[in-house]
């Protein structure tokens, strides 16, 4: 797959001109949530304030380099394709990416915006599709939830769980039946966490009590069928098809 990687410094304000910080963008297939098999442009922000055990882009939680909202868009121009997956990190950690999304929009590009749910989605533009973590106990920081985002919430958008373990698939779904977040959103995923051909992590799954993928996804393919939740299974194809966290 053809990537190009921009590596930039910025600081998070809401100057247009001041740009955005950016790990990479690059061109793939989608992995992941409704779009998954399909092309996409990956634009990845740096930056995140989480910390969760699982998490396969710490590369992107420092460094890279500043870029300005024009260069940005000229690189995605450069790409034979309309689909934009914003991702990071966390990319609302950094307001211009409010602006990047509205620019994106007017100049005719679909979005999701891969969100881990601690900052607040109220300010996303309504046309982008919301993909939004709801963090399990076993990732670390639960308590970084922001509940309220649910409220700006709509059947455009989707909600996912990793789930690590038997005590995560509980939590998610007394916090789906709680939220009856099936009929808030277009639709829910509950994903095994996988990394694949990761000994740290596989370890740090097994210290946290769960079984290691494929297990683990057939373990929680059998507890969505005992209580015919109405979620979707997911796994992440880009790790299948490439064994990469990047997903190129």
């Amino acid at each position: 797959m053809s990537e190009l990687s921009l590596r930039t410094s910025a600081i998070p304000v809401t100057d247009p001109e001041a740009g955005l910080r950016l790990t990479e963008i690059f061109y793939s297939l989608q992995g992941e949530a409704l779009t998954s098999g399909l092309p996409t442009i990956f634009v990845r922000l740096t930056g995140c304030p989480l910390r969760c055990v699982y998490c396969d882009t710490e590369y992107a939680f420092s460094g890279g380099e500043r870029q300005s909202l024009e260069t940005i868009m000229a690189t995605i121009a450069s790409f034979p394709c309309k689909r934009i997956c914003l991702t990071g990190g966390e990319p609302l950690a950094q307001p211009n990416a409010i602006e990047l999304m509205t620019r994106l929009l007017d100049e005719g590009y679909e979005i999701s915006l891969e969100t881990a749910g601690a900052l607040t989605v109220e300010n996303v533009p309504p046309a982008v599709s919301k993909v939004m973590d709801l963090k399990t106990p076993s990732s670390g920081e639960v308590d970084k939830n922001l509940w309220s985002n649910l409220d700006y919430l709509t059947q455009h958008d989707q909600i996912k769980f990793v789930i690590m373990n038997r005590a995560d698939y509980e939590w998610a779904k007394e916090k789906l039946l709680e939220h009856q977040l099936d009929k808030l959103v277009g639709t829910v995923w509950f994903s095994p966490m996988f990394n694949v051909a990761d000994d740290v992590t596989v370890a740090a799954n097994k210290e946290m009590g769960s079984p290691e993928v494929p297990v683990l996804a057939r373990e929680l393919a059998e507890w969505m069928l005992a209580d015919a939740l109405p979620v979707r299974f997911q796994l992440q194809l880009h790790k299948i098809i490439w064994a990469d966290a990047k997903g190129k």
